[in-house]
C-alpha cells in the first residue's frame, strides 16, 4: 500500500506524522518534498539521484534504523535535476520490494504534490487545529479526489485545547484524530527516535496509533 501524507500548507508537522506512521506501520517513508526535504538524511544516493536517473530506488533506501527512509537531497541543483515524472515508478518499485510506503508529500497545491496522490492508494491529511485551517484541508481533499485518491483519516496536529474535530470529520468525510502538542514529538526527527516506539504510553503515541489503525483498515 502507498499512503500519501498531505497538507494544505507547510509547517503543520506533516513530516513528523509521516515519520511516526512509518515507525508504527513498519513502512518505508519516502521524503517526496523535492525542494524542502525535512526527514533525516545520511550520505549516499537519495531521491534526487533516483529521479535524475543516477540511482536505483531501492539503492537509495536507508535501512537499519528505527524507521526505514528513502531521503531526499537538500541541494537546489539536485532538485532541478530531478524529473518528477519518475516519482510514480519510484514509489511502485519501493512498494514492490518493501511493502507499505508512506510518502511525505510537498505541502499545498504545487504540481509535484499531485504525483504521489495520483499513484497512492489512499491519503491522510495533516492540518492545524485552528478553525481557519479547514479551508486549506478542503482544497487538499479536493485535489486528492480529482486524482481518485481516497482520504483515510485527518490528523489535527499540535492541538492544545479541544480542536473542532467534528467539523473536520464532517466536511472532509473521514475520521479526524487530535494529535496533542508534545515536546517529544517536536524533536522526534532530530533525535531519529519515533515517539510511538520510545514513549508508547504517552497520549500522543496513543493518538498516532489510532491514525495507524485507520490506515490498516484501508489496507485491508
Amino acid at each position: 500500500m502507498i499512503l500519501a501524507v498531505v497538507s494544505g500548507k507547510g509547517g503543520v508537522g506533516k513530516s513528523t506524522i509521516s515519520f511516526e506512521l512509518g515507525a508504527e506501520l513498519g513502512a518505508v517513508v519516502v521524503d517526496a518534498d523535492l525542494g524542502m526535504a525535512n526527514l533525516p538524511y545520511a550520505p549516499g544516493p537519495d531521491l534526487h539521484d533516483v529521479l535524475a536517473g543516477r540511482a536505483d530506488p531501492t539503492e537509495a533506501v536507508r535501512e537499519g534504523g528505527p524507521v526505514t527512509i528513502l531521503p531526499c537531497g537538500r541541494t537546489l541543483a539536485g532538485a532541478r535535476a530531478a524529473d518528477v515524472r519518475r516519482l510514480a515508478e519510484t514509489l511502485r518499485a519501493v512498494e514492490a520490494t518493501y511493502g507499505d510506503v508512506v510518502v511525505d508529500c510537498p505541502a499545498g497545491m504545487r504540481a509535484d504534490a499531485g504525483v504521489p496522490l495520483a499513484v497512492a492508494d489512499a491519503c491522510l491529511v495533516v492540518a492545524s487545529p485552528k478553525q481557519y485551517a479547514l479551508a486549506d484541508a478542503v482544497r487538499t481533499r479536493e485535489l486528492a479526489r480529482e486524482l481518485d485518491c481516497g482520504l483515510v483519516a485527518v490528523a489535527v496536529n499540535r492541538a492544545v485545547d479541544d480542536p473542532p474535530l467534528d467539523a473536520f470529520a464532517d466536511v472532509l468525510g473521514a475520521p479526524a484524530t487530535s494529535i496533542p502538542a508534545d515536546s517529544r514529538l517536536r524533536t522526534a526527527l532530530e533525535r531519529f527516535e519515533p515517539v510511538v516506539s520510545e514513549s508508547p504510553n504517552r497520549l500522543v503515541s496513543t493518538r498516532l496509533r489510532e491514525l495507524a489503525s485507520a490506515v490498516r483498515v484501508c489496507r485491508r
